[in-house]
């Protein structure tokens, strides 16, 4: 590959050369010839920098000039040589010398940091400190909302919700968190998806949950199921219990006609993917005295009396939940006659 050169000019007689040129092709064509940009040739014609030898070639013949003798070529990377002494004056000046074997460079650094670094990090990069809470019934019901809308990578901990229905939801958790962890979460709100999105950007916080029995990635693969801590305690069970209702479960009104007459009211089902959770959770009921079943990926619970005793019982914290719940409590299995005398719709 040919040497490139750029031409060293005196003062002025570079910006008086492009401007002699200038007079018989314009700049645009000058930029064309010399496969530029215009804005390099303005800068040469400012002597911002030396032109390149091959242009400066180009623009004599072209406008049939004798190249000016007061001139002198210089390699266009002259400069290196005197940028790497700068370069190993430093390299000296802060290191006392240089590294002749990188992968023993490399092997030095690690223990240093393996004895002395790591333990005496500046302030800026030491983790912020995470309140961790005791095992409680408030910890046991938001590792239920986790194992029902949340999901837990390697540094993040989100609670997917929907953007109007749980909204006041979401304020419960957000004051959930703050209390159990002393952090404030971030709440991005997704109109395109109608979700809202709680988050927790905390890789300690990740750590901790994980040691609370909460799985990092894929739950179902996980075969997620409710950790034995709070299975021991019925406290804990109703607590955990309740926050997984709260976001996976759901309040049907269900109506159905016999003989003419329209019949009214209430059933409550939980829906998860993992088997392992629904058996968890169907014990966990008959524990407490609410009759359930199991109905593929369901756990339902189908008479007034059990609904009654579930929110008797354990309860809700969803105002959702607690609405749909309350509408129609007064009017289950009563006939509602439409002025027609025919059954209307609950």
């Amino acid at each position: 590959m040919p040497q490139s050169f750029k031409v060293i000019f005196k003062k002025d007689t570079q910006r008086q050369f492009l401007e002699h040129v200038e007079k018989k092709i314009s700049v645009a064509n000058m930029a064309r010839l010399c496969a530029c940009s215009e804005r390099t040739i303005r800068d040469w014609r400012r002597e911002k920098f030396p032109m390149d030898e091959a242009c400066f070639v180009k623009l004599c013949k072209r406008i049939r000039m004798t190249p000016p003798k007061e001139i002198s070529l210089l390699s266009r990377y002259a400069h290196t040589s005197e940028a790497g002494k700068k370069g190993a004056m430093a390299m000296l000046q802060k290191f006392g010398g240089f590294p002749a074997d990188e992968a023993y460079r490399k092997a030095q650094w690690k223990k240093w940091w393996d004895t002395n670094g790591k333990f005496h990090l500046p302030s800026h990069l030491l983790p912020i400190p995470l309140h961790k809470p005791r095992k409680s019934a408030d910890l046991a019901e938001f590792v239920g909302i986790v194992m029902g809308d949340g999901s837990i990578s390697d540094y993040q901990v989100s609670i997917t919700l929907h953007q109007a229905d749980d909204l006041s939801y979401s304020r419960y958790i957000a004051k959930l968190i703050k209390k159990l962890f002393h952090l404030t979460p971030k709440v991005y709100h997704r109109p395109k998806y109608s979700v809202l999105v709680i988050v927790v950007s905390r890789r300690e916080l990740v750590s901790l949950l994980h040691s609370f029995g909460l799985p990092i990635g894929n739950k179902i693969r996980q075969r997620l199921a409710i950790p034995n801590w709070i299975k021991d305690k019925e406290a804990y069970t109703i607590a955990c219990v309740r926050g997984l209702l709260d976001t996976d479960g759901t309040v049907i009104n269900h109506q159905y006609t016999v003989n003419g007459k329209m019949y009214c009211y209430k059933k409550l089902a939980f829906t998860s993917a993992s088997q392992q959770l629904r058996d968890d959770v169907a014990r966990i009921f008959a524990n407490v005295g609410i009759k359930s079943r199991i109905a593929g990926r369901d756990v339902r619970i189908d008479s007034v009396e059990n609904v009654r005793r579930y929110f008797e019982k354990i309860g809700s914290n969803n105002p959702k939940h607690l609405k749909r719940y309350k509408d129609s409590s007064t009017i289950s299995s009563l006939r509602r006659v439409a002025p027609n005398g025919k059954a209307a719709a609950c």
